[in-house]
């Protein structure tokens, strides 16, 4: 797996910091093959499966009505054999609706001899310089063209596109958008499309070359199957410090004085110990005696709930009394807006606010140490 490198501004003793350099980054629900990957093998697939948590593989079968990856067939058997779904997709170059159909053609025909199962998802890539200087309306009619087409040879279809071409080149109610940002940790990117495509260099230990990944939001790229999230991947003491730029970010001791040589960079990710409170507001355990503020942090008036995404956690009011199915709302894995400040409540100890006399306890939000 490539590793993330973390900078640090000044030099910095070793251990000082728990530092995250293998940092899970959104889920690699799905993975891209093509020639570029070489022949995939079953062994291959199965790793992806069983230590990346990979669900499903789309590959390359076409390109124009000219182009067909010789690679298919292969990806396609070995990926089954292995236990993952798999589909197709096409580069799209069509320009026109009778081009869109004829290209349909062309695809739904080799995915046919691949030997890709019918009732897959055979996807159209729309981000080729032909479709660059076609309008809006243009772009909108030969896709729609393609999908229905490739529908008569049994397969199911959307629209994969760059998140700069949504609205502007061509309008998808639910598609495949990519969008990569610089640190994808946490995030929940074009959440309601199918699928959200966030890095294009991710390695896989034993498979050749770089790999795009996504994050799937349902059960389109499954066929019909749940994406099956362990409850526990919710559970995270990752904490990212905000930012894309390389500012330094100043941290603190348990006193809450400044620390000298110790700043950490934004968009850098660190895993944390505990949550501090210093005169009501809170700090992150990242190392020794070294604190980061939450509001340095993604988290800066947030909450994100560190527990099972198949329970939820009690809110208390004011009292200290639990406040009765709250539970139901506060599940693991969701954010709650909060204030800068915490409160201390009766029986309970430092909480945030999350609504009107309501508080969540600060055991159970995300850096608190909370392992289940």
């Amino acid at each position: 797996m490539k590793k993330k490198l973390v900078y640090i501004v000044s030099l910095l003793i070793a251990g000082l910091f728990f530092c995250t350099t293998n940092v899970n980054a959104a889920r690699t629900d799905m993975v891209d093959v093509s020639n570029h990957n070489g022949y995939m093998t079953v062994s291959n697939f199965q790793d992806m499966l069983n230590n990346y948590g990979v669900k499903s593989v789309v590959t390359k079968i076409s390109e124009g009505n000219y182009y067909h990856d010789y690679t298919a067939a292969n990806n396609i058997s070995t990926a089954q054999k292995a236990g993952l779904y798999i589909n197709g997709y096409h580069f799209a170059r069509y320009t026109t609706v009778q081009g869109a159909i004829n290209e349909a053609d062309y695809a739904g025909q080799m995915a046919k001899s691949d030997g890709l199962p019918i009732g897959s998802v055979l996807i159209t890539d729309v981000e080729a310089q032909e479709q660059n200087g076609l309008s809006r309306a243009t772009n909108n009619a030969n896709n729609v063209a393609f999908m229905n087409e490739v529908a008569k040879y049994g397969y199911r279809s959307a629209v994969y596109t760059m998140s700069s071409w949504l609205g502007s080149k061509m309008d998808i109610a639910q598609g495949w958008i990519a969008s990569y940002p610089y640190n994808a940790s946490g995030k929940q990117w074009y959440s309601g499309h199918h699928s959200w495509q966030w890095g294009s260099t991710y390695q896989f230990a034993g498979s050749y070359g770089n790999f795009d990944v996504s994050q799937n939001y349902d059960n389109f790229f499954t066929g019909g199957q749940s994406p099956q999230v362990d409850p526990n991947e919710t559970i995270s003491n990752v904490i990212s410090v905000k930012g894309n730029s390389y500012k330094a970010f100043t941290t603190y001791n348990n006193e809450g004085k400044a620390n000298v040589g110790t700043d950490v960079i934004s968009g850098t990710d660190w895993k944390s110990g505990t949550i501090t409170v210093i005169n009501d507001v809170p700090y992150y355990l990242i190392g020794g005696n070294i604190l980061l503020p939450q509001s340095s942090t993604t988290f800066k008036n947030v909450v994100n709930i560190n527990y099972r995404s198949d329970y939820g956690v009690l809110a208390y009011d004011s009292k200290g009394n639990s406040i009765k199915n709250s539970n139901k709302t506060f599940k693991g894995g969701t954010s709650w807006q909060t204030k800068d400040k915490l409160v201390n409540i009766p029986n309970i100890g430092y909480a945030y606010e999350v609504a009107t006399n309501e508080y969540i306890s600060i055991k159970y939000a995300q850096g608190s140490g909370f392992t289940g």
